[in-house]
């Protein structure tokens, strides 16, 4: 297959500079890198091409050859004296898969994993500096010797990515796991214990038992992190995380909003009439409220501290709000019907007493005026 225009392959004009050069080799070599596509042919190969493009382009005088004569600058038999006139030769250092590029070579084992790395000849003084970005701080130093990682100008050790540069450990933090645990309304408030069983995410097919504490007042839908219990880390990285989703369910008659409880409780209409007491449910037990003389229906009372206790202070709790419904009396006996009748022909001519003595009220008034 014929080779790309090194700037297409890193997506940049031609006028592009140094810096320009740079941030798109950092930015495609974060994507592609072959510890970041494990097992990904497609991704190895692009790496390949966009370090080799690299290479040359962030060479000063690598880039002015290619610039004036194309990959034929490259070729074998172009040195001093050569098809270009004094320019001088990179032939036989190395390149990809000997191809002749004087920087980076690729050697793989026999899992086809990368186990040799050559950097020689090359621009290279910054690539500690593009992988430590990518990686992190799993790429160090910046010396001058060939033990040094990507500050020499020569490199030649048995390492990769699977062994590390300059004799350090390629090390990635695994990917995170996610799952579910479900819990009843009551232990996401009061707090409980799961044991789950779960794959083991190194793919042995094993199953692993994990104790996990549900906090008290987590809210449903909210997620639990369990620090390395996800899929392994690369070349002795740490393991990634377990993000466990807690699904709370439903309790009738109560509804949550934050660290408050929500219920309702139904008096008959005689107690809201004169007043009394009602026996409410809440988390805690049963708890008797006052009922107030003439309470009305939709009324609410606040029972402080009857609610969801915080997660960050556990001395903090939320309140219970309990709507009052006052109840119509059904199926009543034809005396109950005959009382409540009285009843109203009482409460009619005491309310038509009160509307009188007001209007009586307001003339006096415009007489005095």
């Amino acid at each position: 297959m014929a080779k790309r225009d090194y700037y297409e392959v890193l997506g940049i004009g031609k006028n592009a500079d140094a810096k320009e050069i740079k941030k798109a080799y950092r930015k495609l070599a974060k994507k592609y890198h072959p510890d970041m596509n494990p097992g990904d042919k497609n991704a190895e190969q692009k790496f390949k091409e966009i370090t080799e493009a690299y290479n040359i382009l962030s060479d000063d005088e690598k880039k002015k050859l290619y610039d004036q004569y194309g990959f034929a600058a490259f070729e074998e038999g172009a040195g001093a004296g050569g098809a270009y006139g004094g320019g001088q030769g990179f032939h036989g250092q190395g390149g990809f898969d000997g191809s002749g590029f004087g920087g980076f070579n690729f050697h793989q084992d026999g899992n086809g994993g990368y186990r040799e790395y050559h950097f020689e000849n090359g621009n290279m003084d910054d690539m500690g500096d593009i992988f430590g970005d990518i990686f992190g701080n799993m790429f160090h130093g910046k010396g001058s010797s060939q033990s040094s990682g990507f500050g020499g100008q020569s490199f030649h050790r048995q390492s990769g990515f699977g062994g590390g540069f300059g004799g350090r450990s390629a090390q990635a933090k695994g990917s995170d796991l996610r799952s579910e645990v479900s819990v009843s309304f009551e232990e996401a408030a009061f707090g409980c214990d799961r044991m789950l069983r779960l794959s083991d995410p190194s793919g042995n097919g094993a199953v692993q038992t994990l104790k996990v504490h549900v906090p008290a007042g987590i809210e449903d839908g909210k997620s639990i992190r369990l620090k390395g219990k996800g899929n392994p880390g690369f070349n002795g990285g740490p393991a990634g995380d377990l993000l466990l989703k807690v699904n709370v369910t439903s309790k009738p008659g109560f509804e949550r909003k934050g660290m408050d409880i929500y219920t309702t409780a139904n008096i008959p209409f005689t107690t809201a009439v004169f007043g009394g007491e009602a026996k409410v449910s809440t988390l805690y037990g049963d708890v008797i409220c006052k009922i107030p003389e003439g309470t009305q229906s939709g009324r609410k009372i606040r029972l402080r501290g009857k609610g969801i206790v915080s997660m960050k202070d556990s001395a903090i709790h939320g309140d219970q709000y309990v709507t009052v419904q006052i109840q119509v009396p059904q199926n009543l006996s034809p005396e109950a019907k005959e009382k409540l009748r009285e009843f109203q022909q009482v409460l009619y001519k005491d309310t038509q007493r009160k509307r009188g003595s007001a209007e009586i009220g307001r003339a006096s008034c415009r007489e005095r005026v």
